[in-house]
């Protein structure tokens, strides 16, 4: 069927860039060090929501400085785990770990003066004495309390969760208990905004929101301590997702240890566990060509889950890709590269699951369309694309490159994402690891071959392991979909797992041409796109990319002989202009340096030609970028 169904492995996927630089032969200013501030941190945040946070005139971008670090802690929980949904902010914190989150929450309460001021809406008298009274006395009739009752009699806020309300626009009031009333935006249980949004009527909102955003902001408005003093409506809003702590060793056997380990080196999780949900209770949705697939639970619980499966059973599933029934799965399950572990190490894997705690969570209906939810077809699917076996090691090669190899082919399943594949699903096995657009994720995988035009093959072992397991290396960073493998599962890996990784990659044969093509000579068009990108490039990426696009390493990428950069599809560094993104957090890089999106700021000709600027700058040979590409991924990535 489909090999590329996975959410994940855009291995290298989306490598280094951000926008660009200046000219071509403009040398470079000196390599000054990038501060270790949380400042240099958030410049991602800041670009949209104003220096420290303080706030822009957008409705999309309110201030955060000065909130109670709470509030904004769970708020960036519900934006990374997808309960609070803007695609922009979803897609930017979607790999960071709770500690650096509370950071960034930190730095951000502490801007506390002074904040933008809103203008004043252009309301009638009457109006403003009907939200002043709202916000003071509430509506006694309906159950509606007064908003000073929750936010403090200054509307300073109430710590630990609850904001302040000054300083805030009319419309961005307005939106907020809107998305409250129609669902969009959810806070903990129990949640007091949804019955207050929806208890409200819609003349009422407009007037809190005008008659709030006519008041002047106040930074020094002190934030009442909840400690002791009830609310008017049980709210969940005073709950803290406590910051992740390194739970107390949980004594296992050895088998589930082991277990644990090929589990994240499989990266399970990404598949059957939807973000902010129990591991491993599936029903994670798996967008795919062919409709959407439903990842099942896989926890031991005895009626949704694994629970009543067998050792047996579970190797079967691995080994051949059939249901515990016989039932044939759809290659969107990996069992095409599970087939080479070995019967110990899916016993290993299988007495883990077993050991983590059971979930209740039926399963939900695969919604393909015909033919493809008739599993009869998946019979010559197999007969084309699936050979069933074990591992071999090759005699001729090292124990490290073989141990690589079967990561790489069997746990790591690369090949679902990295090598092309046809209509059907299938992989064409004679461009193995050479790359390819993953379908509906609008990303590109690029080529882990050693061919040095557009894969490896100038790349050192080193590079290749800090960029799999740290997510930045002198070569590149990793976002989109390699980011998640990478948090949820590389980061992990012993030294040696990821250098014989590395090894087995630096080894794959390649393509070269022996020489890169001259660059195409630029018409008075492309020279017109070219200067204009060079333009944004000096006003809003250089200083973190320099001026000759060698980056600042590791920590912002090089963008100039960037083979990412030069694919032959853009996608990639179309989508990180537009996006940003932050590398994901991990052990050895658990804070770090991210790229602002400026969706928001740039059109999508603009974006064009910044994205051109960058694959034809420094000597790199990429195609240049049109509008209408731009446009496509905005509204496929952003909507």
């Amino acid at each position: 069927m489909h090999q590329l169904l996975r959410r994940l492995t855009c291995m290298l996927g989306a490598a280094a860039f951000c926008t660009v630089a200046v000219a071509q032969n403009v040398s470079a200013p000196a390599n000054q060090p990038i501060p270790n501030t949380m400042e240099e941190r958030v410049k991602a945040c800041t670009s949209c929501h104003g220096q420290q946070g303080r706030g822009v005139d957008n409705v999309y971008f309110p201030r955060l400085a000065g909130k109670p670090v709470v509030y904004l802690y769970n708020q960036l929980i519900s934006f990374r785990n997808g309960t609070r949904q803007y695609a922009p902010m979803n897609s930017l914190l979607a790999y960071l770990p709770d500690p650096y989150l509370y950071k960034m929450a930190e730095y951000f309460s502490a801007q506390k003066q002074p904040f933008r001021q809103p203008a004043t809406p252009a309301v009638s008298a009457q109006v403003l004495l009907q939200g002043q009274s709202i916000v003071n006395q509430g509506v006694a009739a309906r159950q509606i309390p007064a908003c000073n009752a929750c936010h403090g009699t200054a509307l300073g806020g109430r710590e630990p969760g609850i904001p302040g309300l000054l300083g805030l626009r009319a419309d961005y009031i307005s939106a907020q208990l809107g998305s409250w009333r129609n669902g969009v935006r959810r806070a903990q249980p129990p949640d007091c905004m949804k019955v207050i949004a929806t208890t409200l009527k819609e003349p009422e909102i407009a007037a809190v929101s005008a008659w709030l955003a006519s008041q002047p902001g106040n930074a020094n408005a002190p934030s009442v301590v909840a400690a002791g003093m009830p609310l008017p409506l049980d709210c969940g809003s005073q709950q803290f997702h406590p910051v992740a702590a390194v739970a107390a060793p949980v004594r296992a056997t050895a088998i589930v240890e082991r277990g644990r380990y090929l589990a994240r080196a499989g990266d399970c999780i990404a598949c059957h566990t939807v973000p902010g949900a129990r591991i491993f209770s599936g029903n994670r949705p798996m967008p795919t060509p062919f409709g959407t697939m439903y990842a099942p639970n896989i926890t031991p619980d005895l009626a949704t889950g694994i629970g009543k499966w067998n050792a047996a059973e579970f190797y079967q599933m691995m080994h051949s890709g059939r249901g515990r029934d016989g039932t044939l799965l759809y290659p969107a399950m990996p069992f095409a590269s599970y087939t080479r572990i070995s019967r110990a190490d899916t016993d290993a894997i299988f007495a883990y699951l077993k050991s983590v705690a059971p979930v209740n969570n039926p399963r939900r209906a695969h919604a393909l369309r015909f033919p493809y939810n008739n599993r009869s077809l998946l019979v010559g699917w197999r007969a084309l694309y699936f050979s069933e076996g074990e591992y071999q090691p090759d005699a001729t090669q090292t124990v490290e490159w073989n141990r690589g190899a079967l990561l790489v082919q069997g746990l790591g399943h690369c090949a679902m994402c990295h090598t092309p594949t046809n209509i059907f699903g299938g992989a064409s096995a004679g461009k193995a690891f050479e790359g390819g657009l993953i379908p509906m994720q609008s990303w590109y995988a690029p080529s882990l071959t050693s061919n040095k035009e557009a894969g490896l093959g100038d790349w050192a072992v080193k590079d290749i392991m800090d960029l799999l397991q740290t997510g930045v290396s002198h070569r590149g960073a990793v976002y989109g979909p390699m980011a998640e493998v990478t948090y949820n599962s590389l980061q992990y890996l012993a030294e040696e797992d990821i250098r014989a990784m590395a090894v087995y990659l630096k080894g794959l044969p390649g393509k070269d041409s022996g020489s890169r093509p001259a660059p195409a000579l630029p018409t008075a068009e492309i020279a017109q796109v070219f200067s204009a990108g060079k333009r944004i490039y000096e006003a809003r990426c250089a200083s973190c990319h320099a001026s000759n696009g060698m980056g600042k390493l590791p920590n912002y990428p090089p963008l100039a002989n960037n083979p990412s950069v030069e694919m032959p599809s853009a996608v990639n560094p179309i989508r990180m202009v537009l996006n940003g993104g932050y590398p994901p957090g991990t052990a050895r890089n658990p804070q770090p340096y991210g790229m602002p999106p400026f969706a928001q700021l740039l059109t999508d000709a603009e974006v064009a030609a910044v994205v051109t600027f960058i694959r034809t700058a420094w000597g790199n040979h990429g195609n240049p970028v049109g509008a209408r590409e731009a446009n496509t991924l905005r509204s496929a990535t952003l909507d």
